[in-house]
């Protein structure tokens, strides 16, 4: 089984390799990495380097694509090739994913229409635009249109361990679990928007606005 993780210039990286630490464990599942082009692609503070190793030309009918997310997407939503190549993998895959922002590209594509989705909570607005209905929940599925939604980042985790359970079993998601040793646990409970104080919440704008 053929699991495709787009890459593309200013990715958020744990997007992608969250979903791929869970999937790869598992022997009858083989992920690509695969963007435009092959070769290499900086993540959103062009502090990692992440390698494409075949271009969306090269892997037409994977099993399930997963999307990622990151400040790279929104010159990507205004990328026909792409939208159109999503749309074409998507007559084929057992399941078309995102995680983070990855969901704004599969609304642009016309995937979410109507339906209820996920995404980081800065870009609501935007997913919005594009027909989606947000939901703060971490992980959104909708198993008759093949599409999941996670929200930011960490998330893509859960989204991961859930293909798994659908793909292989509840017994290989809960081996996978153990194997990356997904226990969590954080010393502070401030990871929702709902969660977070009105201070936190502008300090991480403040961040944002320094790493833009």
């Amino acid at each position: 089984m053929q699991v495709a993780i787009a890459l593309f210039p200013r990715n958020t990286a744990l997007d992608a390799i969250g979903p791929y630490e869970v999937l790869q464990r598992i022997p009858s599942i083989d992920v690509v990495f695969v963007g435009q082009h092959r070769g290499e692609v900086r993540s959103d503070n062009g502090m990692l380097g992440l390698t494409c190793d075949a271009s969306f030309d090269e892997v037409t009918r994977p099993d399930v694509l997963v999307f990622p997310g990151g400040v790279g997407t929104r010159a990507l939503v205004e990328d026909t090739g792409v939208l159109d190549w999503i749309r074409e993998v998507h007559r084929h895959t057992v399941f078309t994913t995102s995680v983070c922002t990855g969901s704004l590209l599969l609304g642009a594509a016309g995937l979410l229409t109507g339906l209820t989705a996920a995404t980081h909570w800065r870009a609501t607005e935007l997913l919005e635009s594009f027909g989606a209905i947000y939901t703060p929940d971490r992980v959104v599925e909708h198993l008759p249109q093949r599409i999941i939604t996670a929200a930011g980042v960490s998330s893509g985790i859960d989204m991961a361990l859930r293909l798994v359970e659908l793909l292989v079993g509840p017994e290989a998601a809960r081996a996978s679990q153990l194997m990356i040793e997904y226990d969590p646990q954080p010393p502070f409970d401030a990871g929702a928007l709902g969660k977070a104080s009105d201070a936190t919440v502008q300090l991480a704008l403040e961040y944002y606005g320094q790493r833009s």
